[in-house]
């Protein structure tokens, strides 16, 4: 074979690679799923998954878990299927619709969005509408306002339009904000980057390692309602018993709003990141040092990183089973626990390579001395 029909070929290996890694984003970023109402990312996943896996299997909270390997420590590795959305309250008389969010959102990102109800006919669309500039007194302009002001707008006269749409109450509302290709850049503009990003890469983690030997047997656990409180990761860790754990997240980042530089310092195409510290877990020392040390080994980019006001399905795996080594990497997105999140293409594919270096070598002595407390 000749040199040139080689560099076609891998020209060709690359670009497949490349067209598939979107089209995983795509569907994932797309699928409607918020807390409690996974079930289209979870057949999803499960498509995606089950080809790569020994078995696949389901907790009682709908957690997807999968194996490869069957001896070794136990390293479990979670994402969480579950997104920022809401529910309908209740129907008014005049047509309109209340929501009760899940997750936490701000109310400015609320006003003037689409949105899609997931009712009993099928999707619907809608939108929280915004009160006219025109007949807003002067002092009212720059107010945000409350969750509980805002109401779902179907298009509908009356309940009965609206019921006869397939809706009422206790269905799910997700954003309505399709994945895009921003610009032909690297960058990726959707939905649920938080945690569909991390969703993908388990997937394609995963589709690395099917043909590769690991000295470990691997957890691939992908949890629900992870934004109105962990609750999935509690009950997969349970399950798991894992080792040791590794929770992929989808981070947030400081380099388009600079005002206050302590809240984070993750930028978008720096790299992975690590957590140092968030509201719900301090990740085990040893731990952190090992993942520093394989991206340095491997020149993979790491951005370190400490922020308030954030949690994870590492806390959860941390406190399970009598205490687990844990630690949370991300691959960083911009305007997160918001319609339409931006992430970066060499993020995303150095945080698979960086996942896939410490799985090679997390063995039973590693994970025995992060394992080790002994003074």
């Amino acid at each position: 074979m000749t040199r040139k029909l080689l560099l076609a070929l891998a020209v060709v290996t690359l670009s497949n690679a490349q067209d598939r890694v979107i089209q995983t984003l795509q569907q994932l970023s797309d699928a409607p799923g918020p807390p409690g109402f996974e079930e289209p990312v979870r057949k999803l996943l499960h498509g995606m998954i089950k080809p790569l896996a020994t078995s696949v299997r389901y907790d009682g909270m709908g957690s997807l878990i999968a194996t490869q390997g069957a001896t070794g420590p136990r390293i479990m590795v979670d994402a969480h299927m579950d997104e920022l959305g809401g529910m309908i309250r209740r129907i008014t008389p005049n047509g309109l619709l209340t929501m009760q969010m899940l997750g936490g959102w701000l109310d400015q990102a609320l006003v003037d969005q689409r949105w899609v109800i997931i009712g009993s006919k099928g999707p619907v669309h809608a939108v929280t509408g915004i009160r006219d500039v025109h007949v807003v007194p002067a002092e009212e302009r720059n107010r945000v306002y409350s969750r509980d002001s805002l109401f779902l707008d179907v298009g509908a006269q009356n309940e009965a339009e609206v019921r006869a749409m397939g809706i009422s109450p206790g269905d799910p509302v997700v954003p309505d904000s399709p994945f895009q290709v921003l610009n032909g850049t690297n960058n990726y503009v959707g939905k649920a980057w938080d945690d569909r990003v991390g969703c993908a890469v388990i997937v394609e983690a995963m589709r690395r390692l099917a043909a590769k030997p690991h000295p470990n047997q691997i957890f691939w656990t992908i949890t629900t309602q992870e934004e109105v409180g962990l609750r999935g990761a509690h009950t997969a860790a349970d399950s798991i018993k894992p080792d040791l754990g590794i929770a992929i997240e989808g981070g947030i980042t400081g380099d388009v709003f600079r005002g206050h530089a302590e809240e984070t310092q993750a930028v978008l195409g720096g790299g992975p990141v690590i957590f140092l510290y968030d509201s719900s877990a301090l990740p085990n020392r040893k731990l952190t040092r090992f993942v520093r040390d394989s991206a340095a080994a491997f020149k993979i980019p790491l951005q370190l990183d400490l922020v308030q006001g954030y949690g994870d399905d590492s806390a959860e795996i941390q406190k399970s089973s009598g205490g687990v080594p844990s630690v949370n990497l991300l691959v960083p997105a911009r305007y997160t626990h918001a319609h339409n999140g931006v992430m970066n293409r060499r993020d995303f594919d150095q945080t698979v390579d960086l996942l896939v270096t410490m799985l090679e070598k997390l063995d039973q002595n590693t994970v025995a001395a992060i394992r080790d407390f002994t003074p």
